[in-house]
């Protein structure tokens, strides 16, 4: 069956900035996908509770606040504790390669988009790797 693909988008922490997060779910609403903004400042408890409410193909964690080491794999580790493996997880913000290639071969974060990223890719990287036919 064809359907939407559903991303959440959230801010984990305490980082105040939304601009991006704001540009990135515009950009996937465009590009015809369904997207659930949760707003600042999410506790990793609040962004898997919320993913697995909306029942969403992809969460994408939008952070700048320098925190992403602690917070992200805490998101990763709260998904697969309730069964939430085969969501897609991204991340953007001020990461540093370092970091972005732990995240992503330690961590089970798919990408990791710094600043400048296009939204055209990330759209692209989203419909490739969540293995659902849209509508």
């Amino acid at each position: 069956m064809e359907r939407k693909i559903r991303v959440l988008v959230a801010k984990p922490g305490l980082d105040g900035h939304d601009r991006g997060a704001k540009v990135i779910a515009r950009a996937l609403r465009d590009a015809g996908m369904e997207v659930i903004y949760t707003g600042l400042q999410q506790t990793p408890q609040m962004i898997v509770e919320a993913a697995l409410q909306e029942d969403v193909d992809v969460v994408g964690l939008s952070i700048l606040s320098g925190a992403h080491m602690t917070l992200l794999p805490r998101v990763t580790q709260l998904l697969k504790e309730r069964a939430m493996d085969d969501v897609l997880v991204v991340a953007g913000g001020i990461i540093s390669d370092e970091d972005a290639t732990t995240l992503k071969t330690q961590h089970g974060v798919a990408e990791v988009f710094g600043p400048g990223a296009s939204t055209h890719d990330i759209v692209k990287f989203i419909q490739t790797n969540t293995g659902v036919t849209e509508s």
